[in-house]
């Protein structure tokens, strides 16, 4: 049996739906007609308290995103349990997206535009090609790697950092504490996609913010708890980092009070640079429920050291 829950249930109805379809020899059933005694497969978005402690012959939990820190903090987890993450469900395509969206921007000096419309002035700038405009991607995974590429196909001279050497045609690929200094002090755009772990929260402190190049960009669409945000803020205010992007924060929602919202250099998205489409999710998923019947291994499988 597999157990399918979300918050929502018309959101759980449509991903058994789906499932369904794509295996229709296996059972997936909702939490409410669940047996729980009988669940040895888990796919899941927000578990409630208890749940899993119910689950006495569970094999494995897939999660219906990419991001799994909150779901790996949890204490009621087991800790031999396999945790298979989403390595894309169609968020690659709308992360690169995002990222393009932000570096057009910057490119073609939208946010001095409207921060001269706010205050009625009529002044062109001198243009700039993407062969002008350098960028940085922090995280070179499924996601960051395919931003990456797109970026280097658009004409943009790309560099990327990752905890580990990558190799990706024509992008200047980083590691390690120096490798992350020198994309932070060459580039005009810094996008970050990093996941939350214990070695990347805090990781855009002051001291990093400060060695981005004067008059960049940063987009961080990866984890809130990336970023020092007071820090941000101040060295928007002494023009050191021209705008931002920001689609994730350390308090989600962003509250209502905060002065992100209102400051004149960033833009505020809610929570939605790369959203789980649920066919691509479900045959991400699906294909892994058949290795692991199979007596293979799934992809995706969570490192809980590494947090991702």
């Amino acid at each position: 049996m597999i157990l399918v829950h979300t918050p929502n249930p018309k959101e759980v109805s449509a991903y058994l739906e789906l499932f369904r379809a794509a295996l229709p020899e296996r059972h997936f059933t909702s939490l409410e007609q669940a047996e729980l005694a009988d669940v040895r497969h888990l796919v899941a978005w927000g578990l409630p308290d208890g749940l899993l402690a119910r689950l006495p012959r569970l094999e494995s939990l897939f999660a219906l995103g990419a991001g799994v820190d909150k779901l790996l903090s949890r204490p009621d987890l087991p800790p031999g349990l396999p945790v298979y993450r989403l390595l894309d469900g169609g968020m690659a395509a709308q992360m690169t997206e995002y990222i393009r969206y932000g570096v057009l921007g910057y490119q073609r000096n939208m946010d001095i535009y409207r921060r001269q419309q706010a205050a009625g002035q009529w002044r062109m700038l001198a243009p700039r090609l993407p062969a002008d405009v350098s960028v940085g991607i922090l995280g070179l995974g499924e996601i960051g790697a395919a931003a990456a590429r797109a970026l280097v196909h658009d004409g943009y001279r790309v560099s990327g950092w990752s905890r580990s050497p990558k190799h990706l045609h024509h992008v200047h690929s980083l590691h390690g504490e120096s490798g992350l200094d020198k994309l932070l002090e060459t580039s005009d755009v810094v996008a970050c996609v990093l996941p939350s772990t214990p070695q990347t929260r805090g990781l855009l402190n002051g001291e990093k913010l400060s060695l981005m190049r004067p008059g960049a960009m940063l987009i961080n669409a990866g984890r809130g708890d990336l970023l020092d945000q007071d820090a941000l803020l101040a060295l928007l205010g002494n023009g050191h980092i021209r705008c931002a992007q920001l689609d994730v924060f350390a308090e989600e929602p962003l509250p209502a009070s905060h002065p992100l919202w209102r400051h004149p250099a960033v833009a505020v998205t809610p929570h939605i640079a790369a959203i789980t489409l649920r066919q691509q999710a479900v045959e991400q998923i699906a294909a892994g429920l058949r290795r692991l019947a199979e007596g293979g291994e799934a992809e995706g499988r969570v490192e809980r050291a590494q947090g991702y």
